[in-house]
């Protein structure tokens, strides 16, 4: 495959609509409010990403990663992931996610979907199941630096790369983008993005693609 570039895939809120990895997982693990109360203050800027994670973390504890697994087979996710990675792939361009979900969580659509690479904030596990401590943070910065890593792997730089996403983290890496797509986001991030995407189906954003890849291609 001939690499022309990356696309760069947040989770909650973009291809988990309405309701984020961590409270659906939240409300299966039996933590709901205190994930829903954490998310909430992180939105509105009063919690750090860090420590809405440890908040969310402690209600992991005693469950086991196979637990978990069981409980993202009912992730709710937007149309149309296979056929939007399908052309990014006949396109050259690799589709990877950099989110802030858990890291469980972007192994899962990995593994699901195709996705090449994912990153996102680590759990602790001893003796097979999570301890409620987290043994990685990651921030919004930090999920920025992920894709300038991956685009570097890859032999690119982050303007040769697009960026899908919806909120508050994905704003450093819409910065640095090529092409920054706003998909189904907030007014921030469609203020800091290059167009904007309003749809319950990924293949919705392949038209910017199309029109940016055949201008790169100049």
């Amino acid at each position: 495959m001939r690499i022309r570039g990356a696309v760069f895939f947040d989770v909650d809120g973009t291809l988990v609509p309405g309701i984020s990895s961590g409270q659906h997982l939240a409300d299966r693990l039996g933590h709901a409010e205190l994930c829903r109360d954490a998310e909430a203050r992180y939105d509105d800027g009063t919690l750090t990403n860090q420590e809405a994670s440890v908040l969310d973390a402690r209600g992991w504890a005693t469950w086991t990663p196979a637990d978990v697994h069981d409980f993202l087979d009912s992730l709710p996710l937007v149309d149309g992931i296979p056929e939007t990675l399908a052309w990014c792939r006949r396109h050259d361009l690799v589709p990877v996610l950099a989110t802030l979900a858990w890291d469980a969580v972007g192994a899962y659509l990995c593994d699901r979907f195709g996705f090449a690479r994912s990153c996102g904030p680590r759990l602790e596990v001893i003796d097979g199941r999570y301890s409620g401590e987290v043994a990685e943070h990651l921030d919004e910065h930090g999920k920025r630096g992920f894709a300038r890593g991956v685009a570097a792997e890859l032999g690119v730089g982050l303007k040769h790369c697009a960026a899908v996403g919806d909120s508050r983290s994905d704003l450093p890496l819409f910065a640095e983008a090529g092409l920054a797509i706003a998909f189904n986001a907030t007014p921030a991030a469609q203020a800091a993005a290059h167009t904007a995407v309003t749809s319950p189906d990924l293949r919705a954003v392949l038209p910017a693609l199309a029109a940016w890849q055949s201008r790169t291609a100049r």
